[in-house]
């Protein structure tokens, strides 16, 4: 079991960072509400394709569960039914989460597509959960981290329903984003744990333990305001329409600026470190590709201020963004473990 369980682990780790990919789909499309029940989408397991599905019709058969959208409001069967010549609200109830009742189909299977994914990543954090009990015996640790996560997972379901439930609230889109980067990080932690090949760097040391701290820390605050930001633009986007991204950022708020000014501090952070690293040769080979991440993420910023926010710009600065900050925690991994093996000599 041992045997596959690493490679398993990392199979888990990409689709974590599929569904990351899918869920800034979603927001770049504003297909948050595509399926505006959870877990089902419009009572289905897979969703409508057309209006129609979600009309009340005569002499049409329903299964409990099943949604139409009757009066601009979304109504809920509340038996197995055949209807009649007209509707009869006795089989009906109104749906209570919210009154957001509107249909567009690539909306819906855009959400829909997320939730598969957000299945298939807990279907392989099950598996994995499943073979860490291999490691019990000398490293509790990994199964109890495997489990852990497995029970994140659940909770970031369940994260996922209050955002819909919510409307697509601001906290709660941001406490679904920060639960992901903690799951990113509890499989992390058990993919460097199950690896066999740990190589010493040079001089490691408290100073440099603390800047890969600090950079990681910089970048989570960094995340979190930048799922304010995104709000205000999708409220913006909302209120000047797709065709008008020019207007987005018009009279940004309190939060763009500070986000804005952050990323400098977050960038000046980085390049310091980098400065320290390659002054006193420490190694730290996956350091470049934190200067990578960092530079694309720069762009893909600049790209949507000054280039009225190009096709693709979103998703990749929220992705780049996950894909830093997982790279940033491995780091701080090994310098965890660069000085344990120190101490023990």
């Amino acid at each position: 079991m041992q045997k596959h369980f690493r490679k398993t682990a990392k199979i888990t780790l990409v689709l974590v960072y599929l569904v990351i990919v899918a869920g800034a789909v979603v927001r770049m499309t504003g297909s948050g509400m595509g399926c505006p029940d959870w877990p089902k989408c419009f009572g289905y397991y897979i969703p409508p394709t057309d209006a129609e599905t979600l009309q009340w019709q005569k002499n049409r058969d329903f299964e409990q569960g099943q949604v139409i959208i009757y009066n601009e409001t979304l109504k809920v069967a509340n038996g197995y039914f055949t209807t009649t010549e007209k509707y009869n609200s006795d089989n009906w109830d109104a749906y209570t989460k919210h009154d957001y009742a509107i249909f567009n189909v690539s909306h819906t299977w855009v959400e829909y597509v997320n939730r598969l994914c957000g299945a298939l990543a807990g279907i392989a954090t099950l598996i994995l959960a499943i073979l860490s009990f291999s490691y019990w015996k000398k490293q509790k640790m990994i199964t109890i981290l495997s489990w852990l996560v497995v029970f994140g997972m659940g909770f970031q379901a369940w994260l996922g329903a209050t955002v819909v439930y919510s409307v697509l609230e601001p906290v709660k889109i941001t406490m679904h984003m920060v639960m992901a980067l903690v799951i990113v990080a509890m499989l992390l932690y058990v993919i460097y744990k199950t690896s066999t090949e740990h190589k010493k760097e040079n001089k490691p040391s408290k100073k440099i333990q603390f800047l890969f701290i600090l950079t990681l820390c910089a970048t989570l605050i960094q995340v979190v305001l930048g799922t304010q930001v995104r709000q205000f633009v999708d409220h913006q986007s909302d209120i000047y329409g797709e065709f008008t991204k020019g207007q987005w950022l018009s009279n940004p708020t309190l939060q763009f600026y500070i986000h804005r000014s952050f990323s400098i501090l977050v960038t000046l952070l980085n390049l310091y470190l980098a400065f320290y690293i390659y002054k006193f040769k420490l190694g730290f080979s996956k350091f470049n590709w934190v200067l990578i991440l960092l530079l694309i993420e720069i762009i893909s910023g600049i790209s949507m201020y000054y280039l009225d926010f190009p096709f693709g710009s979103q998703p990749i600065h929220l992705v780049i963004a996950s894909l830093l900050f997982g790279v940033q925690f491995y780091l701080i991994l090994e310098t965890i473990k660069t000085r344990q093996s120190l101490k023990t000599l």
